[in-house]
């Protein structure tokens, strides 16, 4: 099979200057010319772009180009290195969203006359917890909780958004989770504007992890196939 750009992209759904593009960034080997100077791709180029282009969704475009790039140097450790990390990122966040469900589940159900209806001082908040004062200034300092300062006397003031993250770290501190995991967490929670928002979304980013993974074994499947292609003696 011999191919022109346009042919190439047309294949794809991208453009014939998309698909020079990605053979210049290296992400699909380089074609063969003709006297005249025109390129011809060739089924491997047409795998080649058909393995890049599933990688994307799988593992986004940086990581994409690096495993391609790295395949057409011969560095396969390197590509599978790659691949190996966007696979323990994705088991990180369905960790996270796990947690996020267990805690969001408790905080919601929560009357909200348990919440304070004024803000408070940290060591009201330290006693309410059950933990020190101390411990409340390391998850500060972790970006677990931001109190604002009162402008007079600048000590920390915690509000009822306040109270309810420290509840919430403190919940998923007691099951055992490292702090940068609880402050992922609570990033998560402060974007969604509060737990009840949260939890409503909740669906919805786990449909997006699983599209993920599926999207990691189609991609691993076009890879395959390329590397199986290449690796066949030339005829």
């Amino acid at each position: 099979m011999h191919n022109r750009p346009a042919d190439l992209g047309r294949a794809y759904g991208i453009s014939a200057q998309t698909v020079r593009n990605y053979e210049r960034d290296g992400v699909i080997p380089a074609a063969r010319r003709t006297p005249t100077g025109y390129r011809v791709y060739s089924a491997t180029h047409a795998r080649a772009l058909g393995a890049y282009l599933a990688l994307i969704p799988a593992y986004g475009y940086p990581a994409a180009g690096t495993v391609m790039r790295a395949v057409h140097r011969g560095d396969l450790d390197a590509a599978f290195q790659m691949i190996d990390a966007g696979h323990a990122q994705l088991a990180g966040d369905r960790e996270t969203l796990d947690s996020v469900e267990a805690a969001i589940g408790v905080l919601v159900d929560r009357p909200t006359a348990d919440r304070p209806d004024r803000s408070l001082p940290v060591g009201a908040v330290a006693h309410r917890l059950g933990v020190t004062a101390a411990t409340l200034r390391k998850w500060e300092r972790a970006g677990i909780l931001v109190p604002r300062r009162d402008r007079a006397t600048r000590h920390r003031v915690y509000g009822a958004d306040d109270v309810r993250d420290a509840e919430l770290a403190h919940l998923l501190r007691r099951g055992g989770y490292p702090l940068a995991h609880i402050a992922t967490v609570l990033e998560h929670v402060r974007g969604a504007g509060g737990a009840e928002p949260l939890a409503g979304s909740l669906a919805d980013w786990r449909q997006r992890l699983a599209a993920r993974g599926r999207a990691m074994l189609t991609a691993a499947a076009r890879l395959d196939d390329y590397l199986c292609l290449v690796a066949e003696p030339a005829t």
